[in-house]
């Protein structure tokens, strides 16, 4: 199933896409119609549907760090025996479609990923829990301020900006989409190619994550769990290379769609 919010005409709704059109779930967005716990059963078709962050409050978004090889190594780091995690607030996300505005003089770096979608109370789950407790699978990317990010050892500061983080454009459940089989995660600029991996090099798959981040929090339905981002980010080039103004990111995972975000730098 493609599950959604939508906005139309008359405000947003989650949704389920049936036939090539958006028919209307029994809440106002993915956030709160996962939390509700309601039966999948699609309603009414919405005219005029347009996708918008599918999930608008999450009680928690957890990201994790170094989590492909190749990623890792340009880094200049050994595999890790356990994930690197940090956390973002729900007002880092943003649309899929939406500006991403900054302001001016940052350095602002890419990063796609594949995000897990929790649908279940997952609370020091082991591994076939945590699987079971994946509601579906979306694209995000963890857009970062590097600047930010290595002022000190912490990487908060730099990837929390408020509506920096793309989410969407839809959720896909995972009976229509297997990371295990080898998800393409793909990231462009302006048309150009600078990320292409598979899911297969994760170190840690989202039942890892899952179970592993459930062993110190509670994770809840509606919850966002990025896994990370491949190589070719732009602080790892020679030269070094960051977005500028009005360049177009695209974010894509097939099978999921495509993000397509415009940077804005503003005084």
């Amino acid at each position: 199933m493609h599950l959604a919010t939508v906005a139309h005409p008359a405000g947003t709704s989650a949704a389920l896409l049936d036939g090539g059109v958006w028919r209307a779930l029994p809440a106002p967005d993915l956030s709160a119609f996962l939390a509700a716990g309601s039966p999948t059963t699609a309603g009414a078709v919405i005219d005029g549907a347009v996708p918008v962050l599918p999930l608008p409050a999450p009680r928690k978004v957890v990201c994790c760090g170094l989590n492909y090889a190749d990623h890792i190594r340009e880094t200049g780091r050994e595999l890790p025996t356990h994930p690197t995690l940090f956390a973002k607030h729900a007002d880092t996300l943003t649309g899929p479609a939406d500006d991403l505005v900054l302001p001016k003089g940052l350095e602002v770096d890419w990063e796609a990923e594949l995000a897990v979608v929790v649908g279940a109370t997952l609370r020091r789950a082991d591994r076939s829990a945590a699987l079971a407790g994946i509601a579906g699978y979306t694209v995000a990317n963890d857009v970062s301020v590097r600047d930010w990010q290595y002022r000190t050892l912490q990487w908060f500061q730099g990837k929390a900006w408020d509506a920096t983080t793309p989410v969407g454009p839809v959720v896909v459940t995972p009976d229509e989409l297997d990371p295990a089989e080898g998800v393409e995660v793909i990231c462009r600029v302006n048309g150009e190619q600078v990320q292409r991996d598979s899911t297969r090099t994760l170190v840690f798959d989202p039942a890892d994550l899952l179970a592993y981040i459930s062993s110190f929090t509670v994770l809840r339905p509606g919850d966002l769990v990025l896994t990370g981002t491949p190589g070719g980010i732009g602080a790892a080039r020679e030269p070094r290379r960051f977005l500028a103004d009005g360049d177009v990111l695209e974010t894509e995972v097939p099978g999921i769609g495509t993000l397509r975000n415009t940077v804005r730098f503003t005084d």
